[in-house]
């Protein structure tokens, strides 16, 4: 039995990425998952390999930015199911760039799918978390946040803060209620990432030179197990924490 036997996992923009690499880490624990996505071929894709680690998976196709779609979501995954117990906010749809360069419709679009998103998917699973006894959320932000200098981040590191304040305050207001909230603000190998590094490969490797542990982290086993580490027992005591799985890159104060 994995620490995570009986529990339920929500994971947004779990289609493929990080966000993949927590769902398959979180199974490997025995959680079940709901796998929400906004494109169903690769919420498919990922729950068959669910499916092989022996956990219930099933897909949940949802475009998070129609945040007033989200609660009948939720709801269905909590009858599917039979609950939900974690939530990992992690899907986002944003725009980068110059902030001259920027439409007013871009900027908002950074919003809506993720801190507008998140607060809504929080709200929504409030009641079965505190049901739960032990719920979890765990969001995702960025290392952007904290940088002297953000050029062409500033949008997506604008969101991402927005939704470190959100976390925050659900930990405070919402711990009596037995729920703990933590974000975490990973640097992973993801395929967007990936094809970035091949294309530019002089500045992935000076890129990858700024990380003291040399290495930019795995979808499962660097961001995807800390998921499970935060949802486990062991962290029953922390919440309200901003958790930089970077490989010691950035420091948050």
């Amino acid at each position: 039995m994995g620490s995570l036997a009986g529990k339920v996992a929500l994971v947004t923009g779990a289609g493929q990425g990080v966000g993949q690499g927590i769902a398959l880490a979180l199974a490997a624990e025995g959680a079940d998952i709901a796998v929400v996505g906004r494109t169903r071929a690769p919420l498919d894709s990922t729950c068959a390999a669910l499916r092989e680690r022996g956990v219930r998976a099933e897909p949940y196709p949802c475009d998070v930015s129609r945040t007033e779609t989200i609660p009948a979501v939720v709801d269905a995954v909590a009858a599917g199911l039979g609950g939900v117990d974690i939530l990992v906010n992690n899907a986002y749809s944003g725009a980068y760039g110059p902030l001259l360069s920027m439409s007013q419709d871009d900027f908002r679009r950074g919003f809506h799918s993720g801190p507008f998103a998140a607060f809504a998917f929080m709200k929504a699973c409030h009641p079965y978390l505190r049901r739960s006894g032990a719920g979890c959320i765990v969001n995702l932000v960025t290392s952007a946040m904290v940088r002297w200098d953000p050029t062409t981040y500033g949008a997506y590191a604008a969101a991402k803060q927005a939704l470190r304040s959100l976390t925050r305050t659900a930990a405070a207001e919402w711990g009596a209620d037995g729920i703990r909230a933590n974000s975490i603000a990973p640097h992973a190998l993801s395929p967007a990432l990936k094809n970035w590094a091949e294309t530019n490969p002089d500045e992935a490797e000076a890129f990858r030179r700024t990380i003291p542990l040399g290495y930019i982290g795995d979808c499962e086993q660097d961001i995807g197990r800390a998921v499970v580490m935060l949802a486990g027992p062991d962290a029953r005591y922390l919440t309200g924490a901003t958790i930089p799985l970077d490989g010691g890159q950035a420091h948050f104060g």
